[in-house]
């Protein structure tokens, strides 16, 4: 060896010796403060003796002391470790897993990545926990079990990793129909919503989003409706959603073009009343979710579902970088500060294998799976996959575990795959959003939740047959990676999407009328015929509903404030996306409309004044 490489092997071996007296120090310094001379208990009003004794994190033959400290040592003789110690040892053991390695900016770096908390080493657990101390609730985890396993696996690339880019699935924009050729479209609804938080963020930071990235049908069901004034609802015996059909002038369409609006709305579930929960969910803690607060986002979002789960649901974490790390097993949502303590010490850096850590979080979830109850993989990524099981091998294992009710929602973060994100999620069973900010993660994961768990009607299809004596030619507004071929409508075999409770779901129609038809012709507009499963059903059950032709509002004044909203969400949509269909584009007309809409039934959609901000925003990029 020559004496550089002696050298360097010395500062090595020394630099780990460093590293080994700095954590068995800092072991100590957690025992020392928790049993000073006042406790926490105490801090809180509580007496040492009333504490009750906290969980260990690995280890056996381990007993309380006195006044409720554990003691012990582990399998290998080794002291186990307090739980006051654990952010700091969750961070190096997940930093270490992910092999400490060259980073992005050329540094060598072992243990906790600190620049993802703002460059500062966290000398005590307050400051893990932003300066707060935990609550006596929080402290007291209940004994909950907690096992954490790093599988080894190779380091990360020398190179690093590069920023993720956003990709899309390519769609090819559908055009009109001539009905006599075919007078009928058939698709699967659609509640994902990814589609319009994307062009929200891009709008916001002041650039146009991407024409691949719109996807009308998202933008569409991002808004929540209630029953529109003066627009009959109909109920279909015992089905779990009730219907609205709307037709008036198209606002925006060739001159003398209607509009056909199909509305399903999903019964609310009260939290009380949904199934109980087991979600495993499966973090993305590679280097690329370092960037841009990702990471950071991703524990809010954690937190913030913690906070809105029922005490009995369970919450496990499974991680994935280069290695893959079972963080907390599933434990019940009343063990809470067992779990906010878990999502607090999560921290990044590795390359992405998304297919380990999809398979660990599946045997999770199968392990502690709840018959009758809603078991559910949540994925939260940027969606940089880039090692292991990808493209059709990947599908076919989501779908196999989706055939043994286990299914997978997907959450993005950041710049990312939006493509696959959105293709897992769909072979899942489950949806797809993207989560831009903190106040998404709260619709989401608080305000939503109920609709994001708990499915109402699975396998949920749509089949509008228009009446060609009526209509000389017509298009599906947005849906293109929806449709469906109009045989497999009654083939149970073919997998369509979910509805969860509360949702509503819309689809636009716009149409011409053949030549002669006047407005008190009494003949069919459209048939639309709805297939849906019960949840834990296997045969599809059918609903039908018509609209006659002379139910059209023949001004657009005289459609519903929803009519009139939805019309200006899909027009937003089709100018940003670049559509054929829209080739003069107005954005002020349609902002206007948008307002018109807003004054006429006022405080109904949530979120409403914030589309005609977005509309605004690219106006002013014109």
């Amino acid at each position: 060896m020559s004496a550089g490489g002696q050298e360097g092997a010395e500062r090595e071996e020394q630099r780990r010796a460093d590293q080994a007296r700095e954590d068995a120090t800092e072991g100590q310094r957690a025992d020392d403060h928790g049993a000073g001379s006042l406790g926490r208990g105490e801090a809180f009003g509580t007496s040492t003796a009333a504490r009750k004794p906290r969980a260990t994190i690995v280890g056996r033959g381990v007993s309380p002391r006195p006044g409720g400290r554990w003691t012990g040592e582990s399998s290998q003789g080794v002291p186990v470790m307090s739980l006051r110690s654990r952010p700091i040892f969750l961070s190096l053991v997940l930093a270490l897993a992910c092999g400490g390695g060259r980073y992005p900016d050329g540094a060598e770096r072992g243990g906790i990545d600190h620049a993802a908390y703002g460059g500062e080493a966290l000398a005590t657990e307050e400051a893990a926990y932003g300066g707060e101390p935990l609550t006596a609730d929080e402290a007291d985890t209940g004994g909950a079990p907690v096992v954490q396993s790093v599988a080894p696996s190779a380091p990360p690339s020398p190179s690093g990793e590069s920023p993720a880019q956003d990709t899309y699935a390519q769609l090819q924009e559908a055009g009109f129909v001539d009905a006599a050729q075919d007078a009928m479209v058939t698709f699967s609804l659609d509640v994902d919503t990814a589609s319009y938080t994307r062009m929200r963020r891009e709008l916001v930071a002041g650039a146009r989003p991407s024409p691949e990235s719109i996807r009308p049908e998202e933008h569409l069901n991002f808004f929540r409706f209630d029953q529109a004034p003066g627009v009959a609802e109909r109920r279909h015996e015992d089905a779990p959603f009730a219907t609205t059909l709307e037709a008036g002038p198209s606002p925006f369409g060739p001159q003398g073009s209607r509009l056909l609006r199909v509305g399903v709305r999903a019964d609310r579930m009260d939290q009380g009343q949904r199934a109980p929960a087991n979600l495993v969910f499966l973090v993305d803690v590679s280097g690329s979710m370092a960037s841009q607060g990702k990471l950071d986002l991703v524990k809010f979002s954690l937190e913030t579902l913690v906070d809105s789960l029922r005490p009995d649901d369970t919450v496990g974490i499974v991680v994935y970088a280069g290695s893959v790390g079972t963080l907390i097993e599933p434990t019940r949502v009343e063990n809470r500060g067992l779990l906010l303590e878990a999502i607090r010490g999560l921290t990044s850096g590795g390359s992405t294998n998304g297919e380990g850590g999809i398979r660990r979080a599946y045997d999770l979830a199968r392990q502690h799976f709840r018959r009758g109850g809603i078991n559910r993989v949540v994925l939260a990524t940027d969606g940089d996959f880039n090692v292991g099981l990808t493209g059709d091998a990947l599908i076919e294992l989501i779908e196999e575990q989706r055939e043994r009710d286990i299914t997978l929602t997907a959450l993005g973060f950041g710049h990312g795959n939006d493509r696959d994100l959105e293709r897992l999620a769909d072979h899942g069973n489950g949806n797809y959003a993207f989560v831009d900010s903190q106040n998404e993660a709260l619709r989401v994961l608080a305000r939503d939740l109920e609709g994001t768990l708990q499915v109402v009607a699975k396998d949920v299809k749509v089949q509008v047959a228009m009446n060609d004596e009526v209509v000389r030619r017509f298009r599906l507004i947005g849906y293109e990676n929806r449709r469906l071929a109009h045989r497999d409508f009654a083939d149970d075999t073919v997998d369509a999407a979910e509805v969860g409770s509360g949702h509503f779901v819309t689809a636009l129609i716009e149409y011409e009328l053949q030549p002669g038809v006047g407005p008190q012709d009494a003949r069919d507009l459209a048939e639309v015929r709805i297939r849906y499963k019960k949840p834990d059903g296997r045969r599809s059950r059918l609903t039908t509903r018509s609209i006659a032709h002379r139910d059209t509002r023949a001004r657009l004044v005289d459609t519903s404030p929803t009519f009139r909203f939805t019309a200006a969400v899909a027009e937003m949509a089709e100018v940003m996306r670049r559509s054929t269909h829209a080739e003069q584009p107005d954005l002020g007309a349609v902002r206007r409309l948008a307002e018109d809409a807003l004054e006429a039934w006022p405080g109904r959609w949530t979120d409403g004044e914030e589309f005609v901000d977005l509309v605004r925003r690219a106006e002013a990029m014109r």
